[in-house]
């Protein structure tokens, strides 16, 4: 599929930038390390914003003032239903047995006696909804570093080493495979307001520098799902945070 030529070579192309990246480079556009390419990803977040300001924001705010809040939550419970297929995926590529149980088991309940997902019903037999798995946390288990952050057009914030596992997350998700390509757009479109509108209670939380809040909150969430909830704590132990 032509996504899938798009994101192979987009990620051959930062793959090579961050192979040959260099310390004159570093010292040049004077940027920390784990952002070294700030600059570029400043411009792009600038685009990113725009686009959301003048498009997907007040999409959001239309979506979530025509549709009632049942509907609303019954359509973000399917695509979390669907994206049950994914967690399971990753749950055994990570050895994690009882979340691929977990997960599963949710995905046939939901998608059964949940009518396609749009109820929980898994939820009221105990079988909790996780925070999700995706290739990127696959590799981080498997030793593979983060890489650089960086800012993806349309896409928003991601590292060096979640922007290579796109495709294999894409691959694994039913609404890409849809043959009818109007019919495809259109839902991904939906994902995207949908997803859009679940931010608009947190906007008032940024604060300062928006492109470094959005960078850090991303950067600490990633390494919160990484490792299931556990977070060392400044005096080296282990803190866990089931409910966060």
């Amino acid at each position: 599929m032509i996504w899938q030529v798009f994101w192979r070579s987009f990620c051959a192309v930062f793959l090579l930038l961050g192979s040959c990246y260099t310390a004159p480079l570093l010292a040049q556009t004077e940027a920390s390390e784990q952002d070294p390419w700030e600059g570029f990803n400043r411009k792009m977040f600038a685009f990113n914003d725009g686009l959301d300001s003048y498009l997907l924001r007040p999409l959001a705010v239309g979506y979530r003032a025509v549709l009632p809040d049942p509907v609303e939550v019954g359509v973000d419970n399917v695509f979390l239903n669907l994206r049950e297929i994914t967690n399971v995926f990753n749950d055994v590529l990570q050895w994690k047995w009882d979340k691929a149980a977990n997960d599963t088991a949710r995905f046939l309940i939901n998608s059964t006696v949940g009518v396609a997902g749009i109820f929980d019903v898994a939820g009221h037999f105990g079988l909790l909804r996780g925070e999700g798995e995706d290739f990127g946390q696959t590799l981080a288990v498997w030793g593979v570093g983060q890489g650089p952050y960086m800012m993806l057009p349309f896409l928003g914030p991601s590292t060096l080493r979640r922007t290579a596992a796109i495709p294999l997350d894409l691959d694994t998700l039913p609404i890409v495979q849809i043959g009818d390509t109007a019919v495809r757009n259109s839902v991904l479109g939906l994902r995207f307001v949908s997803l859009r509108a679940q931010l608009l209670s947190f906007e008032d939380s940024i604060s300062g520098d928006k492109y470094l809040f959005i960078r850090e909150a991303y950067l600490q969430n990633r390494q919160f799902l990484i490792n299931d909830g556990v977070v060392e704590d400044d005096f080296g132990g282990d803190d866990e945070y089931g409910d966060y």
